[in-house]
């Protein structure tokens, strides 16, 4: 079953009976989930399972649900920030689907995107810490989807939220998209709710007040992505007025395709053909053959694509050379909250260096 058709059976967009037996299996698993994910943090809540500090702040970028919730962007804005702020960052990644050290999907976005980063593919984050501090002299962590991770102990956690599907349809993996329930909020120290600008102002006010709920001292942060143009190899750009005057033919394997696809609409641009593939999807050089007959066949004058499925394509699609192919390029901007954000990355930074000073 692909991404969409699985969001589709877990959305309850169909009253089939074969899909609600379905949707009836999945609710079995998800009770078994559900009790494995309470087993685990109880163990950590308690201290039968022993999490461990790094030497340096750690800060934690994670989300409540699976998938294309726009941690990535967030991640590059953090590196970002720290570089701003004089600090030797790096970024410990589990690396889905990815071997320990190798670099592709989101690390080799982060790679790109933060050069004055160190960016380490590793399951293991507390390895990958001490070897970040030890080898890289990394002055503070930033852990990628790190908010389930507990064994390496965190000194900042944010969460980022999805407007569109914050809560992934109110069920636990697989019946729904949440990894855990939405009381772990709790844990977490910020809030922020991305994709902000593509849910109405009432919808934005009681999903804020359903966050406060579960923990009224919490920091919410609100953000947009923004897309200045579109990029390809080297330094090919094109800009989103020139955009609209071609035929696109759009691609993903992500976590929300349709996320992508309606910002392209919202874009204005002429969508001549798509295909959707599963998240962390590893393409063949006969997918991306496909794609081509697809978009030919569509008359599309462009390929395009999200930066995560082209990092993965750009190469094999050297071989083909019939049409343009680029990645829709994007960007986190904040709307509201960002002092606050700003003002616990800095406690968190200068705390953790008061302690080493005190020691």
């Amino acid at each position: 079953m692909d991404q969409n058709s699985y969001r589709n059976l877990i959305a309850k967009r169909s009253s089939r009976l074969d899909r609600q037996l379905l949707r009836s299996a999945l609710a079995g698993v998800s009770v078994i989930y559900r009790s494995a994910v309470a087993a685990r943090n109880i163990g950590y809540n308690t201290g039968l399972l022993k999490s461990c500090a790094a030497d340096v702040p750690v800060i934690s970028v994670g989300n409540l649900t699976t998938g294309g919730t726009g941690k990535t962007p967030l991640v590059v804005w953090l590196c970002r920030r720290l570089h701003e702020k004089g600090r030797r960052c790096a970024v410990l990644t589990r690396g889905y689907k990815t071997a320990d050290g190798e670099i592709r999907d989101e690390p080799a976005i982060l790679k790109k995107a933060c050069p004055d980063a160190r960016v380490l593919v590793n399951p293991d984050r507390v390895a990958a810490a001490e070897q970040a501090v030890r080898k890289f002299a990394a002055d503070v962590l930033i852990m990628d989807d790190g908010f389930q991770h507990r064994r390496l102990r965190r000194d900042l956690d944010i969460l980022a939220v999805d407007a569109t599907c914050p809560f992934g349809y109110g069920r636990l993996l697989p019946a729904g998209l949440l990894r855990e329930p939405p009381r772990a909020i709790r844990r977490a120290h910020a809030v922020i709710i991305t994709r902000y600008d593509q849910i109405t102002p009432l919808q934005i006010d009681r999903l804020e007040r359903q966050i406060m709920r579960i923990k009224s001292d919490i920091v919410v942060a609100k953000a947009i992505h923004q897309h200045p143009c579109a990029r390809g190899t080297g330094a090919t750009t094109c800009s989103m007025d020139d955009l609209k005057k071609e035929r696109i033919f759009a691609f993903c394997g992500i976590g929300n395709p349709e996320a992508f696809l309606k910002r392209l609409r919202e874009q204005g641009l002429n969508i001549a053909g798509k295909r959707i593939f599963n998240d962390h999807y590893n393409y063949s050089e006969s997918d991306f053959a496909d794609i081509q007959k697809a978009a030919n066949a569509a008359n599309a004058t462009m390929i395009l694509a999200t930066e995560k499925d082209w990092v993965k394509t750009a190469l094999m699609a050297k071989k083909f050379n019939e049409l343009p192919f680029l990645y829709l390029a994007v960007a986190l901007e904040f709307v509201a909250g960002v002092d606050k954000i700003d003002a616990l990355i800095d406690d968190v930074l200068t705390n953790k260096k008061a302690g080493e000073d005190a020691n």
